[in-house]
């Protein structure tokens, strides 16, 4: 495969957003591999099979991997349009003794269940409408046009754990209790049963008490709000879900009608810090999606004539700093760290300065080969590690146009322009030699220990494709990364794994699941030594594992 070269992006702003006909190249590589079998649905495996060890897994590593994806991608003679769409396949890795079993589940969603039973795709998911029930007479079928869409229920993004139990979650404002070790769906919950919210990130903080925080959005003839949510750290009673959940803030959008999509947010010792960024959804276009016929996708949206304004909340109060922390329009999926230091907020975060990748995720394009798919590739702007330091003590004494950041070898910038304005800019937090991987994207830490406090090393994936294709370690202090790789490899987000006793921060491992889309059942759950990043052994599964998007480790005994 070619060498990325990587182009500099111009000014966000010189490209209208509105239109994909002439879409802006930003690299210019060529000979990308076809990569379709990672979007192949697959059937599931309920009951564990061995897989085979090469090398050597820890003896110390006692749990369960668990990982979320997509993993069929069309019902009956009905496709998906979006990578988003496929129905949830849950994974489980167990690994004990220095032994891996496998196993996977679907989703006992309602979104499978109807589509299994009608053997058609009967709910829309986030870039497939659903067609008319042919069922019905023609009449029905026009009225049906006119139906609210329904949010799905189909939980493929993330494991997220509220008062100590497992959940699947995607975006919408349905989630669903599972068991980690059969991988079953125990109950269906629902956000809106405990708190005025039409949905919730998959993406939740939690504090080391348990207590967690999310965001979700509400809709009012006032407009759009966003939510700071908080759910205790304990049930009082066993079949409790999220009773106890509270709202700590709403914060009008900026544009009513069009509210900022987000997947994520930060979060410090004192602060949540929201990301309002120019990818804006048409709160119209997508409630009358089922009578023009147009998704949920079709309502996104990249401005790049706005600035992305970061929102502090205090955690404890509930309320919003007056300050408006400015920065040029950027597109941000996952944040890496927060911390507070010297009166400063650092939020660290992956970024890009375009907003559209989302339409280039399309199953048609992954599933692409030759000139076709290098020129999906080259459409997408590299998503890159950025650092930003936000000052905490403004006053009627802080001075105007100059740099208030005087920490030790940052070259982040943030400059007071108004009463209650400071316009920032970013400090990269890697070298050159990034560029040559592709950037960096599903950023992970040693979280159990560092989340919120000042640290050194992150892992993520590199993009040399459209999918994830090496392993990076970033060194923050001397941005300098390690690196694993290998030709017609693709692995998945970087777990962090501490060792026991460690003493160091990247004491531990690094687990990863390892696509083969070349090579028939041999998908490989992969561990590293988080601190040579050098591979201690791998366990091969015997059946095929679609490309999914996140997971987490549960430790056991």
């Amino acid at each position: 495969m070619d060498t990325i070269k990587h182009q500099k992006s111009r000014s966000p702003g010189d490209t209208k957003s509105k239109s994909r006909k002439n879409p802006k190249h930003f690299t210019d590589v060529h000979g990308l591999p076809c990569i379709e079998k990672i979007v192949t649905s697959v059937e599931d495996t309920p009951e564990s099979i061995s897989t085979n060890i090469i090398g050597t897994i820890p003896n110390w590593i006692n749990g369960n991997f668990l990982r979320n994806g997509p993993g069929k991608f069309e019902i009956g003679n009905h496709r998906f349009n979006h990578w988003f769409d496929g129905m949830a396949l849950l994974h489980q890795f167990k690994i004990s003794r220095g032994q891996v079993t496998y196993k996977s589940r679907f989703l006992s969603s309602d979104s499978y269940q109807s589509n299994k039973e009608q053997n058609r795709i009967v709910m829309s998911e986030f870039g497939t409408v659903t067609m008319p029930d042919p069922c019905k007479n023609v009449f029905q079928r026009f009225l049906s046009r006119f139906e609210l869409p329904k949010p799905t229920d189909n939980a493929n993004v993330s494991f997220v754990t509220y008062k100590g139990d497992f959940y699947v979650s995607t975006e919408s404002n349905i989630m669903h209790k599972v068991d980690p070790e059969t991988l079953e769906t125990t109950q269906k919950v629902d956000w809106s049963k405990f708190i005025a919210v039409n949905g919730a990130t998959a993406h939740p903080h939690t504090e080391p008490d348990g207590t967690a925080y999310n965001m979700g959005n509400s809709y009012s003839t006032k407009g759009a709000y966003y939510n700071i949510i908080k759910v205790p750290p304990t049930k009082e009673a066993e079949e409790e879900t999220l009773e106890g959940t509270t709202v700590l803030c709403s914060i009008p959008a900026e544009d009513k009608t069009k509210p900022s999509y987000y997947h994520s947010f930060a979060m410090s010792e004192n602060y949540v810090v929201f990301i309002e960024q120019p990818i804006k959804m048409d709160l119209l276009k997508i409630a009358t999606g089922k009578l023009t016929r147009k998704s949920i996708s079709d309502g996104f949206s990249w401005n790049p004539k706005l600035n992305t304004i970061l929102h502090l909340i205090h955690k404890l109060t509930g309320k919003v700093s007056s300050i408006r922390y400015l920065a040029r329009p950027m597109s941000t999926f996952h944040q890496i760290n927060a911390y507070e230091e010297d009166g400063f907020l650092i939020v660290d975060l992956c970024a890009s300065d375009d907003g559209q990748a989302i339409a280039n995720y399309n199953i048609q394009n992954l599933r692409k080969s030759g000139e076709a798919l290098d020129e999906v590739y080259n459409t997408l702007c590299r998503v890159f590690p950025r650092r930003f330091v936000l000052p905490l003590r403004i006053d009627h004494c802080t001075p105007y146009n100059q740099n208030l950041i005087d920490l030790p070898n940052c070259t982040a910038t943030a400059l007071r322009t108004g009463k209650n304005k400071v316009f920032c800019t970013h400090e990269d937090l890697h070298g050159e030699d990034l560029h040559k991987y592709g950037g960096l994207e599903f950023p992970q830490i040693n979280y159990g220990k560092y989340n919120m406090h000042p640290y050194r090393y992150f892992y993520g994936c590199g993009f040399r494709h459209l999918v994830g294709d090496t392993l990076l370690k970033m060194d923050i202090q001397g941005k300098e990364m390690k690196v694993w790789e290998h030709p017609g490899l693709y692995p998945s987000e970087p777990i962090f794994v501490p060792s026991p006793n460690a003493t160091e921060e990247d004491d531990g491992v690094i687990l990863s699941v390892v696509i083969t889309p070349n090579k028939d059942k041999s998908t490989f759950l992969l561990v590293l030594d988080a601190k040579t990043f050098e591979e201690l052994g791998r366990a091969v599964v015997p059946v095929n594992i679609p490309y999914g998007f996140h997971g987490t480790f549960s430790s056991t005994a």
